[in-house]
């Protein structure tokens, strides 16, 4: 996975019924655009992510 700040990222929730968390990569602290990402949440939570299988990335372009 390659992103840069600004892309948008959703986790897609693990449970039926559980909400998706979507949320705005403010750094990118691997190499050549790879995790780890700086994210902040919607619901204003930021954390160090490396995104797993569940994680669908929205490129800044794509996102409008």
């Amino acid at each position: 996975m390659q992103a840069a700040v600004g892309d948008r990222l959703v986790i897609h929730g693990k449970q039926v019924g559980q909400a998706d968390r979507h949320g705005e990569i403010l750094e990118v602290r691997g190499g050549d655009g790879g995790p780890p990402y700086f994210v902040r949440f919607d619901d204003g939570h930021e954390t160090l992510l490396f995104p797993g299988a569940d994680c669908q990335l929205e490129h800044q372009h794509q996102a409008g």
